[in-house]
This record gives C-alpha cells, structure tokens and sequence, in this order.
C-alpha cells in the first residue's frame, strides 16, 4: 500500500503550468474593452490569471464556497493565545449554525461556508461540520513536532481532495479560511522557516496579546524552531515538525486548485503562509493562488511578496475564519461583469487605447 507521501508525489506530478494561450486571450478581451488599457489593475490580472488556470477565457465565478479548516495546536499551553483551545470547537459550531462573521459576509457574496474538521481537541461529530480528522490535537511544537510526517502528507492531501469534492459539486471558485486557536504562533514558525527571517519580525499578537503574552509567544516559535530543527528545503518537514492541521490541509486546497483548475482565494496570514507552502511543494501551483487582502500581522505583507502576489484589499483585517478572501468576491465579481459586458471600442464607435512607449 502506498504511503500518504507517496500519494502525494503522485499527485503533485499532475499540476501542470498555467494556459499562457488563454491568459493572452483574457488579455486581449480586457484591451478591447472601452476603457483606459489596464486601468482596473490588479483585478484585470486576476481574472487573466484565473483564464490561464481553468484554460478558459470565459470566466465563471459561481457557485463559490470558503472552507474553514479547524483544527487545535497544543502550543496553545505555553501560554501564547489569550483564549484556550475550546473556542475552536465552540466557534466551529457556529459555523455549522451559519451564526459567525465569515458566515454574515459570505451570505451577502453569495457564497457557501464549508468548516472542516482537521483535528480540533476533543471535538464530537457535528452536523454541518465534515469531518476529516488527522488526530486530536497537535502536539506541542516547543516541545516536539506537531505531527508525524505521514500525518503532515496525509492534511495536505485531505486538502487536495476537499478541493475535489467541492469542483464535483459545481464550485467555480473557492477561498480559504481557518479556525484554530493558537495558529499564528505556527503560522509565524513556519514563516520564520521558510524565509529566513527571524522570529520577531514575523510574529504578532493574533487575536491580541499583551505584551507579556507576545513575549511568550516569540519564545514558544525561538524554541520549537531549535527543538525541532525544521529544514527549510523540505516542507512536509517543515510542516510536520512546526505547522499544523489546519495549515497542512490549506497548503493542500491551493494544491489541489492547481490540480482541479479552481481558483483559490487566500485570505490572510495563516492562509498565505499555506500558500508559500504549497508553491515550494510545486512551483507551478501558484497558478491557483489570488491574494485577497493583506493581514495586519506583521509577516503578511512579507508572505505575499514572496508568493508573487499583490492584495485586492488593504483594510488591516486580522480576523481570519476567510473574512478577508470572502470580502474579495464581490470585486471579482464586479471585474467580470466589465471583463464579459461592457461594450468594446468597436461598438462604441471610439478610437482604441495603444500603449504609448513613455507610458502616457
């Protein structure tokens, strides 16, 4: 029997490179419009970028659902969080009760709210919740690693097919949200690990921490980084050693939106760190990845910058559950309706834009 790593090599071989053919053509219907030439900016790319992943230049963006993985650290002892790990549970409940902030702001962009079950401590079957558990909890990662590798590979490809089910049930696209008390302390670790950049610089109060419980926190990554001694070039160890279901299984939706062609928007830190995570795994699955917003945790804007990517909305958000991905969609949706509806410079009867080489 294969092992998860294995499955997972597997599957990472079949994403393939972005259409540049249909990126072009995207590109080419934006200069038609009857508009200044790339004078929607950022939201002109993201639809070309979402032509070269499905390889279509029409554009569908409905149906669409955020999914909220939950999942417990057990760095949450070391007193890095202001809250204990039963609020994940309970807050996954409210999601399953369409009762929580994502929930409101999904509601009015016309999208489903998915929560996910990836191993909150002690959590009961729950109706509306899918259950996917890796285990109950993850370990302590000051002391230890969070989880065994084959638990790592085996999040990353829960998230791969998560992504699977939802492209079955007509999703066109997808955003990413969390829920884990305790996970900006394991964002921050495999932030810190991944660009190099020390613990202090990437690590901020999540849900507001004192200063003392700040100072904590810093301590708790300092440490698990030198128990566990992550290598930087391997990211199931990486993610196995200081990571954590939650960010596991998110590196594996974006994996999985390069597989099954379906746009993922990321929300903030937690989900842009899955993210840089997922482009070392393959490169080519950038391909799937748009930049919602840009957290105010201080590694946000340093993440996006090395995933290649600038944030439709600068509105220093920090909730996370995919507020920020989720309050995206409406701006997309508004790019489309310019992008597939608005009369061309023929129709109207008006001389073209040209690109001017002083750019005038």
């Amino acid at each position: 029997m294969k092992s998860y790593e294995e499955a997972l090599k597997e599957q990472l071989c079949a994403i393939t490179p972005p259409d540049e053919k249909a990126r072009q053509a995207a590109a080419r219907r934006w200069a038609a419009c009857a508009k200044p030439l790339g004078s929607l900016g950022l939201l002109e790319t993201a639809l070309e970028r979402i032509a070269a992943l499905t390889g279509q230049e029409t554009i569908t963006l409905s149906p669409r659902a955020v999914l909220v993985l939950c999942a417990d650290n057990g760095v949450v002892a070391q007193g890095v969080t202001q809250t204990d790990s039963s609020v994940t549970g309970m807050v996954a409940q409210n999601l399953a009760r369409n009762r929580t902030s994502v929930c409101r702001m999904a509601a009015v962009a016309g999208c489903r709210v998915v929560p996910v079950d990836m191993g909150m401590l002690d959590f009961a079957p729950t109706e509306g919740v899918l259950d996917r558990r890796i285990g109950n909890g993850t370990g302590d990662i000051s002391l230890g690693p969070a989880m065994s590798r084959e638990q790592a590979a085996k999040a990353v490809l829960t998230g791969i097919e998560l992504v699977k089910g939802q492209k079955e049930l007509g999703m066109r696209l997808l955003a990413t949200g969390e829920m884990g008390i305790g996970n900006t302390t394991t964002s921050s670790a495999v932030a810190s690990v991944l660009l190099h950049r020390p613990v202090t610089e990437m690590t901020g109060r999540g849900a507001g921490l004192s200063g003392e419980g700040l100072r904590r926190k810093i301590h708790a990554i300092e440490q698990a980084i030198a128990v566990n001694q992550p290598d930087d070039s391997d990211i199931l160890d990486v993610l196995h050693k200081v990571g954590g279901f939650d960010i596991a299984g998110l590196c594996g939706v974006f994996l999985g939106g390069a597989l099954y062609q379906v746009p993922v928007l990321a929300d903030g830190f937690i989900s842009t760190a899955a993210a840089l995570c997922a482009v070392r795994l393959c490169p080519a699955a950038e391909k799937a990845v748009l930049a919602s917003h840009v957290s105010a945790e201080p590694a946000g804007h340093l993440i996006l910058e090395a995933i290649g990517r600038e944030p439709l909305i600068t509105a220093g958000m920090r909730l996370g559950e995919g507020t920020g991905a989720v309050a995206a969609m409406p701006l997309l949706d508004m790019a489309r309706a310019v992008y597939a509806e608005s009369y061309t410079f023929e129709e109207g009867g008006i001389e073209a834009y040209v690109p001017q080489e002083d750019g005038i």
